[in-house]
């Protein structure tokens, strides 16, 4: 056991404020708009820590672990296109504005307002099976964390029988998510995740600290050197020889996050849950701050575990951690867990509780907001299309409980039986893409141009499907047989991954949208009406005064509903972007022109660490006295608020162009 009882105190007292928090939200749940979007009552600083609690769970941070131990600064030199991208499509409100104008509650409720119902059920149905896939390794990866990072045996005898501790504590975890989600449906999972959101960012902070005390730059830039030329951890330039994740595992991300925004489902709740569009976009906004800030302390913590496992200074201490490795069986579940035992042997006692409760939170903040989602998409767009008859809110509200519980049921058989041969990245990529593959076109192609047709969505949501569900097949045969079919049968020779397929799969779906569209003989639709701009505007949603039809650059400017404060982040913003992707442009023409040394590298490396952490410090403060404030103001608008049973996700005659 490598926990120490002050340690378990630790992660008991965050599980006690959490449990006491979604306790709380009970009286609030009354409705099912209540139960799916939270009464559409949270402010922007609340969707910014709980959605992002949401996004980064256990299997998030072992995920990033594995790349950042494979990849070290490099990767994060990459990422800055991507996160440069994401910021802009924040600052733009991309997709999230027009999205909530909508007022849908989820996104198959939008395809049946804007293509067809047959199309919404179709698309709910591709969304609910690629996500629950997905999500079915989740309980497996949080759980093997916990067993390997506490030290827990590998059985534990209850009366007289000796039980799985793996099949134990995913029962365990799954349980409370589960509990949590029963309790107040999007009310509880937002305040939870905001209380858990919270305490990661802080502790994050606290072992930013307490591992740059254990580990000098000096040993960290020694231990970093070690690394095959091809192969760097320091200089981004010289990355061929890195696993799966080289520049194209990048470049294929950029243009990811544009096609993709918002496609996923998995945090759906969030989409709907602002109080206004306006609301929605700031939370995007700064939610990619807070993203931001939350990787970069999260990076040391790989790049501190690669100096443990590669110094000489630490060889008498790495003994135990290889000899926990080698007790593993299987490779990948080997690179998974390398980094969680190099921390339990690094990490001093109090702290390996404080990274313990994160994990806790991150596990439960993501599963909660996933069964959530996925079993509301269930309910919301594969059954209830076919309801002649509305339900009862009473029914309702308990088919949604039940869609979650049957999600729970499924992910945890999932977890138990599924062998994963890839980087966890890798398989999201692949399994996302059975959905994401075609939705991206399907999504900006309906909020963004009049001649979309319903054609172009069936067709652009077949092909990308198929392709993806082809290449999944074939992995589980053998894993070697994609390249085989790739490289050896075509001629070619190149890296075959799941990125890379997932990549082929967006440009196909793109193709096939356009080309269809272009073909069909249909009327343009009435984006106003899909909007509720002009005449067909819900006084609700227009009491903060924008109507934002802009596209493109032009979508960056601020309009009336920005405040004064609102103007002075969207400014700021915008300038400290634009200085990475400055840095970044310059940056790599120069390096490819020049071979940087790898001390100059280093040097870089070094202040943004410190960077980091001096950013990470004013968020933190930042973010918990705007998240408290909204808090206070949503149970205070929910308390108040007249419940409309009408607004269940029906999509009426009146709201459809199909």
């Amino acid at each position: 056991m490598n926990m120490h009882w002050l340690d378990w105190i630790v992660v008991a007292t965050l599980f006690v404020i959490v449990v006491s928090m979604a306790a709380h939200t009970r009286k609030y749940t009354r409705s099912v708009a209540d139960f799916l979007a939270a009464g559409r009552s949270a402010g922007r600083y609340l969707i910014t820590v709980s959605e992002g609690a949401a996004a980064v769970g256990a299997i998030t941070v072992v995920a990033w672990y594995e790349k950042f131990y494979a990849a070290g600064f490099t990767a994060q030199w990459w990422e800055i296109p991507v996160l440069a991208v994401g910021f802009y499509i924040a600052l733009s409100g991309w997709i999230i504005y027009r999205f909530r104008q909508t007022r849908a509650m989820t996104m198959a409720q939008f395809f049946e307002m804007r293509y067809s119902r047959n199309f919404r059920v179709f698309a709910g149905i591709l969304a609910y099976l690629a996500g629950i896939v997905n999500f079915g390794i989740f309980p497996a990866v949080g759980a093997r964390f916990f067993i390997y990072f506490c030290g827990l045996p590998e059985s534990v005898a209850v009366c007289g029988v000796s039980l799985s501790t793996f099949v134990l504590v995913m029962i365990f975890l799954l349980g409370v998510s589960l509990i949590f989600t029963f309790m107040g449906g999007q009310i509880a999972v937002i305040v939870t995740d905001f209380v858990q959101g919270m305490f990661c960012l802080v502790a994050c902070l606290i072992i930013f600290v307490v591992l740059s005390r254990q580990f000098s730059w000096e040993q960290i830039a020694e231990a970093l050197a070690m690394a095959p030329p091809d192969a760097s951890l320091v200089n981004p330039m010289h990355t061929s020889g890195i696993d799966g994740f080289d520049a194209w595992y990048f470049i294929i991300a950029t243009f990811g996050a544009v096609y993709m925004t918002m496609a996923w489902q998995g945090a759906s709740g969030y989409n709907c849950s602002a109080r206004t569009p306006h609301e929605a976009k700031m939370g995007k906004i700064l939610g990619k701050w807070r993203e931001i800030v939350q990787g970069m302390l999260i990076l040391f913590m790989p790049i501190c575990a690669y100096t443990f496992l590669h110094h000489p200074d630490f060889a008498d201490r790495v003994a135990s951690v290889q000899q926990t490795l080698g007790s593993i069986d299987s490779s990948q579940i080997q690179k998974q867990m390398t980094v969680p035992v190099a921390l339990a042997a690094i990490l001093p006692t109090g702290i390996m509780g404080a990274l313990c409760a994160v994990m806790l939170a991150a596990f439960i903040s993501t599963h909660d907001t996933y069964l959530h989602s996925w079993g509301s998409i269930f309910i919301q767009d594969v059954v209830l299309p076919f309801r002649k008859k509305p339900f009862s809110p009473k029914q309702h509200l308990m088919l949604l409980r039940l869609s979650t519980c049957g999600v729970a049921v499924f992910i945890f058989c999932f977890s138990l039986f599924f062998k994963q041969t890839e980087y966890i990245l890798m398989f999201f990529a692949i399994t996302g893409a059975i959905y994401l593959g075609g939705a991206g076109s399907v999504i900006v192609g309906g909020l963004y141009w009049r001649r979309g047709t319903t054609g172009a969505a069936w067709a652009a949501m077949i092909v990308g499907s198929v392709l993806a569900v082809g290449v999944n097949v074939v992995q589980q045969i053998d894993e070697k047989l994609m390249p085989h079919l790739v490289n050896d049968c075509l001629g070619l020779n190149i890296q075959v991954d799941g990125q890379r397929m997932f990549a082929f799969a967006m440009v196909a779906a793109i193709v096939t949208y356009v080309l269809v569209s272009l073909t069909s003989k249909r009327p343009e639709v009435n984006m106003d009406r899909i909007l509720h701009r002009g005449l067909y505007a819900v006084e609700e949603d227009k009491r903060r005064g924008a109507d934002n039809a802009a596209f493109g650059l032009r979508s960056l400017r601020m309009g009336r509903d920005f405040s004064r404060w609102d103007r002075v982040i969207h400014v700021t913003f915008i300038v400290w972007v634009s200085a990475w992707t400055a840095t970044f442009l310059i940056g790599t023409a120069y390096g490819l022109l020049v071979d940087v040394s790898t001390s100059r590298w280093l040097t870089f490396w070094k202040y943004y660490m410190l960077a980091s952490f001096v950013m990470g410090a004013i968020t933190v403060v930042w973010l918990l006295i705007g998240g408290l404030r909204d808090l206070k103001d949503m149970f205070r608008q929910l308390g108040a608020a007249d419940r409309d049973d009408s607004d269940d996700g029906i999509v009426h005659g009146n709201e459809t162009c199909g």
